[in-house]
């Protein structure tokens, strides 16, 4: 078979997310190791190295939001004939705005809290949107991940501080739902192991998510048989419906019975004690043998696409 001679490790970036990249791209680039040629690379612009052969390796995309999950890393590589591990470069975009995947969702009949979206530099009256949604209410992004640029508010004042300090970007304001937060990774369009997140301070923001000791994991999470069933059912039909591709990890909050989806991931965290490789634990996965996984999809397409090449 045609495998590919290396494996390159893209980590690191410009956007406000690179710390963890690094350290995704550190931990990742290890595990590869230990069965593959790796070569780390390390992003500190949007742009893509020269040196990869398209015909010798292939891409591990070890980035975090801005210029990783957005689609624009995976439509270079596509460009230049390079194959990528992970989404491809519309599955990507699709899934980084959140707006979309929650209109993806209601399609499917998969409950999302209510919401609505904001241009920056047109933020709608805090009474406007306490009209339409209640006071209780989530303020991110639509399109930045670990939990970047995250507000909750509870009441009027809260809500209308935090949106006079937004003047640019694209933003999402939802229903707060106060229940049990639940993820599960789906790899190659098989959902894994449910995990469920309780963070000490009731918030699962950047904090709670890298601060060693502020957030509990249970892994797998304690749910009803069919209640379990019902969430790998669901990630495993938005996993399909996005368009995603090899892995990806899918968020959901459950208040009582009532199961809500809230986004995918398509290049969640992947240090070995990330959510990802928590999901895959309870499917017999260490990360060595995870990022093998990971990475096999790609292997695949690399040599049947030589193969092709060669034959023609």
């Amino acid at each position: 078979m045609a495998n590919p001679e290396s494996i390159i490790v893209l980590y690191g970036g410009v956007g406000s997310e690179r710390e963890v990249s690094l350290v995704s791209g550190e931990s990742i680039g290890k595990a590869l190791a230990v069965n593959f040629e790796v070569e780390m690379l390390r992003l500190d612009a949007e742009a893509l190295p020269d040196s990869i052969n398209p015909q010798r390796s292939i891409v591990f995309p070890a980035l975090h939001g801005a210029f990783g999950e957005d689609g624009r890393l995976q439509a270079l590589l596509e460009a230049a004939g390079i194959e990528c591990c992970g989404s491809d470069s519309v599955a990507s975009k699709l899934c980084m705005a959140k707006d979309l995947t929650k209109t993806i969702a209601r399609d499917l009949g998969i409950d999302v809290p209510e919401a609505m979206v904001f241009d920056g530099t047109n933020a709608p009256r805090a009474d406007a949107v306490i009209e339409t949604l209640g006071t209780s209410l989530v303020i991110k992004p639509t399109d930045q991940g670990s939990s970047v640029g995250l507000y909750f508010t509870e009441h009027r004042s809260a809500l209308g501080v935090t949106l006079s300090q937004i003047h640019s970007g694209n933003w999402l304001i939802e229903q707060r739902i106060h229940g049990r937060e639940l993820t599960v990774g789906v790899l190659n369009g098989a959902a894994m192991g449910v995990v469920e997140i309780v963070s000490a301070s009731g918030v699962y923001d950047y904090t709670a998510k890298y601060t060693a000791g502020s957030t509990e994991y249970r892994y797998p999470a304690e749910l009803d048989p069919e209640l379990e069933a019902r969430i790998k059912a669901q990630a495993e039909a938005l996993f399909d419906a996005c368009g995603c591709r090899d892995f990806a990890r899918i968020d959901f909050l459950l208040d009582g019975a009532q199961l809500y989806f809230l986004e995918i991931n398509t290049l969640p965290g992947l240090t070995a004690t990330s959510l990802l490789p928590k999901s895959a634990s309870c499917m017999g996965f260490d990360f060595e043998s995870l990022a093998n996984a990971l990475v096999a999809p790609a292997i695949e397409r690399f040599a049947a696409r030589e193969i092709k090449r060669f034959v023609e």
